[in-house]
C-alpha cells in the first residue's frame, strides 16, 4: 500500500470502533501507533523534497526572467546601431525565454499548492497520532486500574473466607467443648481433641516588435528637430 493509500486510511478511520471490534486493544493501538510514525516520517520527506523542487524551480524562473530582460536589451541595442537582422534573432530568444517563463509561473504554482497540501497532511496525521496516543494513555490507566480492582477483591474474597473459617472454627470448638461437656458429666474422664515547437508561426508577432522598436527610435530622434 502507498503511503498516500495509508495516510488517507489513516485520517479517516475511526479509532474507536476499530479498538471496540479488537481482541487485544492494546496490541492494535500499538500496531497503529508504529503505522502512523512510519507514515508520517515518510510524508514529511515527501514534503522535503516537493520544497526542495520548488526552490529549484524558483531559482530557473528567477534566471529566466533575467534572460528576457536581456535579450530585450540586446533587441533595442540592435535597433538603435541599425541592424534590424540582429533585432530580429534577439526579439525571437526574448519570445522563447518568455514562453519558458510562463511555463515555469504555472510549474511553480503547482508545485507550492502540493507542499501546502503536503503540510496540511502532516498537520491531520500529527493530530491523529496524538488522539492514539491518548487513547493509549488510557487504556493503560484502564488496565492498571481493573487489575488493581480485581487484586483488591481478592483480597477483600480472602479476607470474607478467613473469617467465616475462623467463625466455625469457633463454633466448632464450642460445640466440641459442649459434647465434652457432655461426655464428662456420664463418665470420669476421658482425653480433650483442636490461602510530484513554434519558429514560424511568431513572424508576424516579430516583425511588430521590432516595427514598435524602429517607430519609438524615430519618435526619439525627431525630437531634438523640434526643439
Amino acid at each position: 500500500m502507498g503511503v498516500f493509500n495509508r495516510m488517507r486510511d489513516i485520517i479517516s478511520s475511526n479509532i474507536n470502533a476499530m479498538l471496540d471490534r479488537a481482541e487485544d486493544p492494546q496490541k492494535l493501538i500499538r500496531l497503529m501507533i508504529v503505522e502512523m510514525e512510519d507514515t508520517l516520517a515518510e510524508v514529511k520527506a515527501a514534503c522535503a523534497g516537493a520544497m526542495a523542487q520548488r526552490a529549484k524551480m524558483q531559482r530557473e524562473l528567477d534566471a529566466v526572467a533575467q534572460r528576457v530582460a536581456v535579450w530585450s536589451q540586446k533587441a533595442q541595442l540592435a535597433v538603435d546601431k541599425g541592424r534590424e537582422d540582429l533585432a530580429r534573432e534577439a526579439l525571437r530568444a526574448r519570445r522563447d525565454f518568455r514562453d519558458r517563463e510562463t511555463e515555469l509561473d504555472h510549474e511553480l504554482a503547482a508545485q507550492q499548492a502540493l507542499v501546502e497540501q503536503y503540510h496540511a497532511d502532516i498537520a491531520q496525521l500529527e493530530q491523529k497520532l496524538a488522539a492514539v496516543r491518548e487513547k493509549q494513555r488510557i487504556l493503560v490507566e484502564r488496565h492498571k486500574l481493573a487489575r488493581h480492582s480485581k487484586k483488591a477483591r481478592g483480597n477483600a474474597s480472602r479476607a470474607d473466607s478467613a473469617e467465616v473459617l475462623m467463625r466455625f472454627e469457633q463454633f466448632e470448638n464450642r460445640v466440641e467443648r459442649l459434647e465434652a461437656e457432655a461426655e464428662m458429666a456420664g463418665m470420669s474422664r476421658r482425653p480433650d481433641l483442636e490461602q510530484e515547437f513554434d519558429r514560424l508561426a511568431g513572424d508576424d508577432e516579430i516583425e511588430a516588435e521590432l516595427a514598435a522598436l524602429k517607430g519609438a527610435k524615430q519618435t526619439t530622434t525627431s525630437t531634438p528637430e523640434q526643439g
